[in-house]
């Protein structure tokens, strides 16, 4: 067993385990660690606990120290940086006749390199624009392209459902969402209905995945020919939620279909879901970071 605690960077962002050094912490302290970016200032957001040495990635990098109120200021003081390096390289990228958009300027703790985050369309060559905001600087330039689900988790903003964003309020990680998803969950393929502010499938579709997953292995799939109480039938229309199927009988195919609860039926030759290559091509973009 490992003694470590959880510390995120961000407001919501990806937790990251480091050896506590000895030093007792709680939710919610202000702490300073190594990372691979160099010292930096995060919150815990799990205190001490012991984990089996599987679930680590070893060697862990140890507490440097809580934060002191010098240290604090000092965040303050770089996210205050962090707005004039903004415009700076707004008026840079200009300049340079950059196709790119400027998402946003993190300062590291320690002053040792600052990071600027952008979008852009196609490959961009920012060789030119390094060495001018290097020049402005005087530290270490690092420019980091980020796709569109990055981008609307940093600005934030609200969704279809008129809440706020996922991705911004408390999911850690993106979690892979798929076309085939929305298609098992029986929504419209209209890309304006799947798809989130950021124009990818929205977060939301894995949320209930696994239910239908498990339902779909116990009620027959439109399509699908069931024994019913009164006869064989094809299933036209599935509630997948209810249970309810409605079934066109075989022995009467003109006459109104009959509705049946899935515990009432049995399948005789199940259905398939099906995306056509169209719609696989259409909607695919939708899928990409």
């Amino acid at each position: 067993m490992t003694c470590v605690i959880g510390v995120r960077f961000k407001e919501v962002g990806k937790v990251y385990y480091f050896d506590p050094n000895g030093i007792e912490l709680k939710l919610g302290d202000d702490v300073i660690v190594e990372t691979s970016r160099g010292v930096e200032c995060g919150k815990v957001a799990m205190a001490n606990r012991e984990l089996s040495d599987d679930k680590v990635t070893s060697p862990l990098k140890k507490l440097i120290r809580k934060a002191t109120d010098e240290d604090l200021k000092k965040v303050e003081e770089n996210h205050k940086k962090e707005q004039r390096a903004f415009g700076i390289c707004e008026q840079k990228i200009r300049q340079h006749g950059l196709q790119m958009k400027l998402v946003n300027v993190e300062y590291t703790f320690d002053n040792n390199k600052i990071l600027f985050y952008f979008t852009a369309d196609g490959r961009v060559d920012f060789r030119e624009l390094v060495k001018d905001l290097a020049y402005v600087f005087k530290t270490r330039i690092e420019l980091r392209q980020i796709g569109v689900r990055d981008e609307a988790k940093m600005l934030g903003g609200l969704g279809i459902c008129g809440r706020p964003f996922c991705c911004n309020t408390f999911l850690g990680e993106f979690q892979p969402v798929s076309i085939k998803m929305a298609k098992e969950q029986g929504m419209s393929l209209n890309p304006v209905k799947i798809s989130g502010t950021c124009g990818r499938l929205m977060c939301c579709l894995k949320y209930e995945q696994d239910v239908y997953t498990s339902l779909l292995k116990i009620t027959p799939k439109i399509g699908a020919i069931v024994d019913t109480p009164d006869g064989k039938g094809n299933v036209i229309d599935v509630n997948l939620l209810t249970g309810v199927l409605t079934v066109s009988l075989h022995k009467a195919p003109d006459a109104a279909a009959h509705t049946y609860n899935v515990s009432e039926v049995r399948i005789i030759k199940d259905g398939q879901i099906k995306l056509d290559k169209d719609e696989i091509a259409r909607l695919k973009k939708l899928e990409k970071d």
